[in-house]
Parts: structure tokens; C-alpha cells; sequence
């Protein structure tokens, strides 16, 4: 694995990641209460397919095998949904796109570190599948389950929905 050798743009680098982390949850969030993917039945999206996918992105320095591995889950089965609107297809949209383009802003505010995009953008993507997991581990638990959700679901712009106690999370 790809690490930053100059203590002092490691630090710089690992700063702006962190500072990134809000929007990397609320892009997965979104992503997990607006596009379709099997979220209940016998083949819903359960976490250990997340939980698959970060171990794969966690052992690669590539967002090629990474999204490959998505389209190979696509398919195997729907769990992760099929088509445009699908949760597939927006994480590998998400991956090439939102997370590409912070670890280029990444780069250009942080002097000397060019040569690390890649790792940057690496970085980004381990943290959001990783926040996708946790959420996902969420929507299983409290979907369905009278007054179990805690935050109301993200609008396909990334605001918190209020939602009606009885509603499909709030019952």
C-alpha cells in the first residue's frame, strides 16, 4: 500500500481527508435512502456485502478493481440493484466522480502532494464504503421497527427529510 513518506504532507493530507468525512457520509447517505437497491425480502442488502466490499477496497491501491467488483456483485444477484438509479451505479458514479474530484481538491491545497492522488482518492473511498456499511447496518435494523429511527432519511440533495412518525422509517 501507497503512504506518504514526508511526515509533514502526511499530516496536511490526512487533516483534509478527515475534514472531508461529512460530506464522504452524507454522499453514501444519500445514496442509501434515494437510489434502488434490494432493501428488504429474503434479497435485501445486507451488510456483509458492504462489509465484502470494503475488505476489497481495503487490499487494493485501485478504484478500477474496486468498481469492478461492484459490477461483478451487480451481477451475481440484485442486491445492489441494476440500472442507473441503482445504489450500484451510484457509488461507482460517486467513486469516479464526488471522491475524484475531492482528492484533486485534496491535491491542489495541499503543496507536495501531487504524487499522492491516487492514495488520496484511495482514502476517500475505504472511508465512504466504510460510512455505507454502518449506515446500511442502520436502515437494516430500523426500517420497519415502530420508533427505532434516529435521524430521518437524506433527500436525493443530501438534506435530512422530516418524516412522519408513522412513516416507512418511523413507524
Amino acid at each position: 500500500m501507497t503512504q506518504i513518506l514526508d511526515p509533514k504532507v502526511a499530516l496536511k493530507v490526512q487533516k483534509a481527508i478527515r475534514q472531508a468525512e461529512d460530506d464522504l457520509v452524507i454522499a453514501i447517505e444519500t445514496a442509501l435512502d434515494n437510489c434502488e437497491y434490494e432493501a428488504e425480502g429474503k434479497d435485501k442488502l445486507e451488510e456483509s456485502q458492504f462489509n465484502n466490499l470494503l475488505r476489497v477496497a481495503n487490499t487494493t491501491d485501485s478504484a478500477e478493481v474496486i468498481k469492478n467488483f461492484i459490477c461483478y456483485q451487480v451481477g451475481r444477484d440484485k442486491k445492489w440493484g441494476r440500472g442507473q438509479n441503482s445504489l450500484a451505479a451510484q457509488i461507482i458514479r460517486d467513486i469516479n466522480i464526488a471522491l475524484n474530484n475531492k482528492a484533486n481538491q485534496i491535491v491542489a491545497e495541499n503543496l507536495g502532494s501531487s504524487k499522492y492522488t491516487k492514495y488520496i482518492w484511495i482514502q476517500l473511498i475505504r472511508r465512504y464504503i466504510g460510512y455505507g456499511s454502518r449506515y446500511l447496518k442502520y436502515l437494516n435494523e430500523v426500517k420497519g421497527k415502530a420508533n427505532s429511527s434516529v435521524v430521518d432519511p437524506r433527500n436525493a440533495e443530501g438534506s435530512r427529510e422530516q418524516v412522519e412518525p408513522n412513516s416507512k422509517y418511523g413507524k
